[in-house]
């Protein structure tokens, strides 16, 4: 990669990290409407003078309703249900848990691909991958330590993580090629619609503490609206497969500074738990490889087939994988 790919590529996995120490600072001061809103509505209007100069809006016109059920499950339902999870759980396991996204996708397309044929290298990974998910989520959902509200918690961000693998089938199927901004936009904007009546009933009374109101601020501007404009010019610069590399790293980063700003614990088996979950996401997510006939001089030359790339990776995608 160039070097401003790599400066790209740094920045996002640090922003892409971030959320889930700011979501866990945020949900103490306001709620999680309240919260939704103001993330969706700062992003919506900070990109919305590039997407009109554009002209992108027109053509989502055809697809609206398929772009009302991508906004649904890439927004609207996982980042309700994330912060609503982060009151429950430490940032740092909401970011693991997060991780397991690639294996669920690689999942679900092996359901749908129904005679797609899986080699022996990528079943492994997935039944590795799937292993490091129970080995994470096991102790929190019927460990001798797990409370109803821990349980409930891990439950919801794999949730959270089954509608961050579903948006990129719905758009990979039905949106493909449509103007990223644009869509993006439009998805913000449908999100918004949905929780300014929500957000209305559970209004702060008071003003939040600054911690909160900067937390709220760095989700909205940085994390959202910032974090989409890098991640467009970073999949242009290197590429759909290089940038979705970044999946493997936000979590380490969250891990990082839930530990350093939060002082949250985090246990050997958490983090073996995550080890396990990547590489089982590597091997599971590896292209095929086919044959391409040509002629003698390389004839044996191998390409690789349709890659299944994780959540985030797709030049189109707006929100899929994003806290």
């Amino acid at each position: 990669m160039s070097r401003r790919g790599w400066v790209m590529f740094a920045a996002m996995s640090v922003i892409w990290g971030l959320p889930y120490l700011l979501i866990k600072v945020a949900v103490g001061g306001v709620s999680v409407p309240v919260l939704v809103l103001a993330r969706v509505s700062v992003g919506m209007l900070l990109l919305l003078p590039i997407a009109l100069r554009r002209r992108e809006f027109a053509a989502l016109k055809p697809v609206w309703h398929w772009v009302a059920l991508f906004a649904l499950v890439e927004i609207i339902l996982p980042w309700f249900v994330l912060a609503e999870a982060e009151r429950g759980i430490s940032s740092s396991l909401a970011g693991l848990l997060i991780a397991s996204v690639p294996i669920i996708l690689a999942v679900l397309g092996l359901l749908i691909r129904s005679g797609e044929r899986l080699g022996l290298v990528r079943w492994a990974g997935l039944l590795i991958g799937l292993g490091g998910v129970v080995l994470l989520a096991g102790p929190n959902l019927v460990g001798s330590s797990a409370t109803g509200s821990t349980a409930r918690s891990v439950a919801e961000v794999l949730f959270v993580a089954l509608c961050y693998a579903i948006g990129p089938l719905i758009l990979n199927s039905k949106l493909a090629g449509l103007p990223p901004v644009g869509m993006t936009t439009a998805c913000f904007g449908l999100a918004a619609v949905v929780y300014a009546p929500l957000a209305a009933l559970s209004w702060p009374s008071a003003v939040p503490s600054a911690g909160v109101l900067t937390s709220i601020a760095a989700l909205a501007v940085v994390c959202t609206a910032v974090a989409f404009w890098i991640f467009f010019q970073l999949i242009t610069e290197v590429g759909p497969a290089r940038a979705s590399v970044i999946t493997y790293v936000n979590p380490a980063i969250a891990v990082a500074l839930g530990m350093l700003v939060l002082s949250e614990r985090v246990t050997a088996i958490m983090l073996a738990a995550f080890a396990t979950i990547l590489l089982g996401s590597v091997l599971a997510t590896r292209p095929a490889r086919q044959a391409v006939p040509a002629g003698p001089a390389d004839a044996t030359e191998l390409v690789p087939a349709q890659v299944q790339v994780p959540a985030c990776a797709t030049a189109t995608s707006p929100a899929a994988d994003v806290p």
